[in-house]
């Protein structure tokens, strides 16, 4: 019977109090490693302009042969690409789908894509599975891998050992400025926003051959595949190309369909969606604050993106865009912050700064592609100096291998033979018999004296920098030229200072204006003129135009400075008699030596008739007022009339008459501005009226009404240009006041 086993009693077990542990020590020892892992292998772009995942997936494209070929399914693509990125199928795919063309995110995509991969203009457009699309590298992808199998970037294991994948690619263009770039990190971020190639490598060339070069002069501004309008404000520019920080304002472009009364959307902000545009001007209808739109619709197609909005009858549509871009996305702005890793480290920069950065590091990679090839030629030099020794003996040669009883001493016997070391002699060894000839060995020693002089040239080119430098130049030309193409985003520079129109129109009733050649600007009513007596003026200072107008006119003053600022005349208060009047350098803020040089009055907002300019050199342009009306009540246009010559004067037109033109050598023409057709463009040079001499030019012009001209018909002419006539003291009377 077996022994019973008596239970032996359990022994006490110790517990340990937890050791505390600082926050701060927790921080460290498990926060911190994270932290840096998202910072520098995921979240942030390095000087190439990618992230990990993206150049994971473009070399294992490259390796896969898609630089040359058909297209891959993208599944079979994604399934390679996991041998060097462990992040999923469903991450490596969306990498994917951004870099391609389908998707229209970056201007010079990475990926011929093939299928549907949604796009970037677009919330609610889901790209296809893997399995239905098919991709490959797109031609601009050679320079991308260009010169990768020479050393030029170091290759690293990948996370498992199996395999090596390269730390940069060595891309021949500055990509990092290129393509649009956006990442979050632990407690940073980069959104980096794409610049025209064209634009982005004559820059890089200018900073190659001088560090000073002028950044502004070429890269005129940012520019997104979506295109719209960047608005172009210098201030704003500027702190985003010095300091890699700010922002900008990009606008929809749209156009009026007048028989359909409708507006058609067609390019959007880069940080725009269609979906997010029409949900949130339909909350606009729904609450009331838009009344204007009877319907509105998504209607892109194939041809690409439109947004139709259906107008009410009566309704104005440059105030209803002008509305919809200030409460929704037509008009948005793109936040800069160029957080890129330099060696290891996050580093914000300007424009300046990273092209600097790009240059040292691609004269790097040219250094080190010139030393592999150097080391390839100078072993190949070795092994023919070594094949030369051959030639004053074939026969021994041939001799000591025939003579030679074991294979492993051929190598040696023949090192002993010859005076030459190991790794030339088995280069002769391998030689076929057939090849063993007199010809065959001159033939390869031809190549000696090329390679020595190779040899030269490539060594005196590591000691040259600015051989290098020519080399990276000429690389970025060529990459200009068989790749650049037009800008897609437009630049529109005279909307500085856009503000919405306001909702309320001005009270109406007649008013005089007033302007002095100091610069003086009087409003006064009628009423007041008849009470008051003699305007006061500054000392020395006279009325320089005097037009009666309504209070509900838009006023427009032009500078010296070829800038015209426009004001409300309900927004200017009302002058007395005895004051001087409001100064408005003061008012408009006008910049240091502006000055106003003329003033020109829109009735009640329409821009009917024309200016009359009449410039120095003897020409004169006409130009019709509508050119300054602008869908937003602008406060300044830049280019208001052409800077070809300086400014005689100003005259604003309601319909046709005779212009008295007088000249430095004192002769007189009279103008009928018939002879001059109105043009819609401000900046037009004009037309040739005066015939001048040397260092003449034309002093002044006014209305003929406002003098009293004897015997008119001397100063007239069939034919333009003309020098005109003589002015005697008889001819003219006494000049009233002008009303230019």
């Amino acid at each position: 019977m077996a022994k019973k086993k008596t239970a032996k009693p359990e022994e006490p077990v110790e517990v340990r109090e937890a050791e505390p542990m600082l926050i701060t020590r927790v921080i460290e020892t498990n926060y911190m490693p994270y932290t840096m892992s998202v910072i520098v292998s995921r979240a942030l772009p390095e000087i190439d302009g990618f992230k990990p995942s993206h150049r994971k997936l473009l070399y294992t494209m490259y390796k896969q042969g898609l630089l040359k070929g058909i297209r891959m399914k993208s599944s079979a693509v994604v399934g390679a690409t996991m041998k060097l990125n462990p992040h999923g199928d469903g991450a490596i795919y969306e990498t994917m789908v951004r870099l391609t063309r389908g998707n229209g995110a970056l201007l010079h995509p990475f990926v011929d894509s093939k299928g549907n991969f949604g796009k970037v203009g677009s919330r609610d457009m889901a790209y296809a599975a893997s399995r239905y699309t098919e991709v490959k590298l797109e031609a601009i992808c050679s320079e991308l891998f260009e010169g990768i199998d020479e050393e030029m970037v170091d290759l690293v294991d990948n996370f498992d050992g199996t395999m090596k994948e390269p730390v940069l690619l060595p891309t021949s263009f500055p990509n990092i400025l290129v393509s649009a770039n956006m990442g979050i990190a632990v407690g940073m971020a980069s959104r980096i926003c794409g610049f025209n190639l064209r634009e982005v490598c004559e820059t890089t060339i200018g900073l190659l051959k001088d560090p000073e070069f002028n950044i502004y002069s070429t890269l005129k501004a940012p520019d997104f595949p979506t295109g719209g309008e960047l608005i172009y404000d210098r201030n704003a520019l500027e702190q985003v190309y010095e300091t890699g920080t700010g922002s900008f304002r990009v606008r929809s472009v749209w156009h009026y369909d007048r028989e359909q009364n409708c507006i058609e959307v067609t390019e959007i902000p880069y940080t725009a969606t269609v979906e997010a545009i029409i949900d949130k001007t339909a909350a606009l209808i729904k609450d009331g604050t838009i009344r204007e739109i009877a319907d509105m619709r998504n209607e892109t197609d194939l041809n690409g993106l439109k947004i139709a909005i259906d107008l009410k009858r009566g309704v104005d549509p440059d105030k209803l865009m002008a509305k919809l871009s200030k409460l929704t996305q037509l008009t948005d702005n793109f936040p800069c912050n160029f957080n890129i890793i330099i060696e290891g480290t996050p580093k914000v920069m300007g424009i300046r700064e990273i092209l600097t950065e790009w240059i040292a590091w691609r004269v790097m990679c040219i250094e080190r592609q010139l030393h592999f090839r150097l080391r390839k030629m100078r072993s190949r030099l070795h092994l023919l100096e070594g094949l030369s020794k051959i030639l004053l003996d074939i026969d021994k040669a041939i001799a000591i291998i025939r003579g030679t009883e074991e294979d492993s001493e051929v190598i040696p016997n023949l090192m002993i033979g010859f005076g030459i070391d190991e790794e030339q002699a088995d280069f002769i060894a391998e030689i076929k018999l057939r090849n063993i000839n007199k010809e065959y060995i001159l033939n390869r020693l031809s190549e000696t004296e090329k390679l020595k002089d190779e040899i030269d040239e490539m060594e005196d080119t590591l000691r040259n920098r600015k051989k290098i430098k020519n080399i990276i130049a000429k690389q970025l030309a060529d990459v200009a030229k068989r790749f650049g193409k037009e800008r897609c985003t437009r630049i529109v520079y005279d909307a500085e200072e856009a503000e919405e129109e306001p909702e309320s129109g001005a009270e109406e009733y007649p008013v005089v204006y007033f302007l002095t050649e100091e610069g003086y600007f009087k409003k006064i009513s009628p009423a007041a003129l008849q009470r008051s007596g003699e305007q006061k003026l500054k000392e020395g200072d006279r009325i320089s135009c005097r037009i009666e107008g309504n209070n509900a006119d838009e006023l427009l003053f032009f500078t010296n400075r070829h800038q015209v600022y426009k004001v409300i005349s309900n927004d200017i208060a009302e002058n007395k008699v005895a004051m001087l009047g409001l100064y408005l350098p003061q008012l408009l803020g006008l910049e240091s030596g502006e000055s106003i040089c003329a003033m020109a009055v829109a009735p009640k907002g329409e821009y009917r008739g024309s200016l009359l300019f009449v410039f120095q050199d003897g020409k004169c342009a006409r130009v019709l007022l509508s050119s300054y009306e602008t869908k937003t009540n602008r406060k300044k246009l830049t280019g208001a009339y052409s800077d070809k010559s300086p400014l005689a004067a100003i005259i604003q037109l309601d319909g046709e008459e005779e212009i008295f033109l007088r000249t430095s050598a004192d002769r007189g023409l009279l103008l009928n501005t018939a002879a001059l057709a109105p043009k819609p463009t401000r900046s037009t040079a004009g037309v040739k009226v005066v015939t001048l001499k040397a260092r003449q030019s034309v002093t002044s012009a006014v209305r003929a009404s406002s003098l009293t001209v004897k015997n008119p018909a001397r100063f007239r002419t069939r034919t333009l240009p003309a020098a005109g006539a003589l002015v005697r003291s008889e001819d003219l009377g006494v000049e009233q006041t002008t009303l230019e």
